[in-house]
Parts: C-alpha cells; sequence; structure tokens
C-alpha cells in the first residue's frame, strides 16, 4: 500500500499518511495548527448535500473545521506515484539493460 498525502483544509500544507497511518483525533497541521480530524478534510465533505456529507449515515456536525468523533472520517487523499530512486523499477531496468550489453 502507498503513502498517501492529503492538504490542510485552511492553509494547504501536505500531510503524508504513512501505509495504513490514519488521521488522530488529536492531530494538527504542523504549520498552522488547524485540526486535521474534521469535516473539512474528510473525503465526505461535500457542500453541496444534506448535512454537507455524502455518507449518508453520519451524523450532523456544527462545525465542519474542528475535531470531530465522526466514525466515518477518511482524509481527502491523493495517492503519491511518485517514483523512489532506487526502487524496483530501476533495477529491473539495470537488469533488462544488462542483458543486451556488450
Amino acid at each position: 500500500m502507498p503513502d498517501i498525502t492529503f492538504s490542510c483544509f485552511q492553509c494547504g500544507q501536505s500531510v503524508r499518511l504513512l501505509s495504513g497511518q490514519k488521521v488522530l483525533k488529536s492531530d494538527t497541521c504542523t504549520k498552522c495548527s488547524a485540526d486535521l480530524h474534521c469535516c473539512r478534510n474528510c473525503r465526505f465533505f461535500d457542500p453541496s448535500v444534506h448535512n454537507q456529507c455524502q455518507e449518508t449515515q453520519a451524523e450532523w456536525v456544527s462545525r465542519k473545521d474542528k475535531t470531530n468523533y465522526c466514525d466515518y472520517f477518511e482524509a481527502c487523499t491523493r495517492i503519491d506515484l511518485v517514483r523512489k530512486p532506487g526502487g524496483d523499477d530501476d533495477q529491473a531496468r539495470k537488469k533488462w539493460d544488462s542483458l543486451f550489453n556488450k
């Protein structure tokens, strides 16, 4: 499972989650100290739907920018697809190239 990142809703600071790591209710942004476990950072947050949440079973949360105890919270993430130097692809490429070197 790859590392994932999401941006703080308040300042845009990139927050990296290691594989399998979750946002805790006590986590805050290192740049602006905004709460990270809040509706505004959740993948279900949608101002255009009822309760501003796409998860139909979630309870109403009045402060969308503050920590909440919603069990449906999932960070609004992007998968990090940047290749890391020295990864499996690089090793495979070197082995492939070595087959044809004279």
